[in-house]
């Protein structure tokens, strides 16, 4: 990908997550290098927390980490003027290690929800998705989201999906997983009936692994966006990250990565350009 570039990687640490208890998870204009120590405030690098299970946003490739998200995350550090240490970890230790300090960035696919809202702070949405149901093929019986009443759906541990399934699933029953390929598994060997998920995710994976195996039912459930997610008190870094995210929309960066990655420009770009607008 044109936009991949080395990063420094550690492992995150499980237990400081585990102190941290409560809520898990599910730039300057259009030069580079005109923040960092010299932005009044912005500092010349930040720890960025990412994943490395949410294909094609994050993963692992050739021992390096690449996706949609992360060409992003460089194209935003590299206007905004900081450098970027990267970390990996578990999806839902994201919210508890920006509330620690472990972490100041985090960007994993992560929907804005007014509860996470309240542990950490957003940037404006960079991308618009929703939830997809996924079965086996030859399965016919699941055609809606109606039909998920009272059986068992895969999805992953700490995901807006698991509380989809919880709150709006009649007597359904979650299998949550760490990693999401674990759901994706679930289903095909038959431990679960289905898997819901974010769409990007479902339906990339359907085109890949999981094409002779799993297909998409029903219609996109719950318009989300996808937000960066910020350790609270770092106002001045979500306005750079979101002038950066602005520049990129205009300029057309963002829909050639975007192309890069999902074949296409999308179809919702004008109104993305609105939410960062507003």
């Amino acid at each position: 990908m044109k936009y991949n570039k080395r990063f420094t990687t550690t492992a995150a640490v499980a237990a400081t997550f585990l102190l941290a208890g409560g809520l898990a998870a599910c730039g300057g204009g259009e030069g580079e290098g005109d923040g960092g120590g010299d932005g009044g405030g912005l500092e010349d690098s930040y720890v960025v927390a990412t994943d490395t299970a949410f294909v094609p946003f994050e993963f692992e490739e050739d021992g390096e980490y690449v996706g949609f998200d992360i060409d992003i995350i460089n194209e935003v550090a590299d206007r905004v003027g900081f450098e970027i240490e990267l970390e990996t970890t578990n999806f839902d230790g994201m919210i508890p290690g920006l509330q620690t300090g472990t972490f100041d960035i985090a960007i994993a696919g992560m929907t804005i929800t007014d509860e996470r809202a309240e542990a950490v702070d957003f940037t404006s949405p960079y991308y618009k998705s929703g939830l997809r149901i996924a079965v086996p093929v030859d399965n016919e019986d699941i055609t809606s989201v109606d039909d998920l009443e009272g059986l068992t759906i895969a999805t992953r541990l700490g995901s807006t999906s698991a509380d989809y399934i919880e709150n709006n699933i009649e007597g359904a029953t979650p299998n949550t997983y760490e990693q999401l390929d674990q759901a994706y598994l679930s289903v095909e060997g038959g431990g679960s009936d289905a898997v819901l998920y974010d769409a990007p995710n479902v339906e990339y994976y359907i085109l890949t692994a999981g094409e002779d195996s799993l297909k998409v039912v029903g219609e996109l459930l719950e318009a989300q966006n996808y937000g960066i997610a910020v350790s609270q008190g770092n106002e001045e870094l979500v306005t750079a990250m979101n002038e950066a995210l602005a520049a990129m929309i205009e300029d057309g960066t963002y829909a050639e990565i975007y192309t890069e990655w999902f074949g296409s420009e999308p179809e919702w770009l004008d109104e993305l350009a609105e939410l960062q607008a507003g």
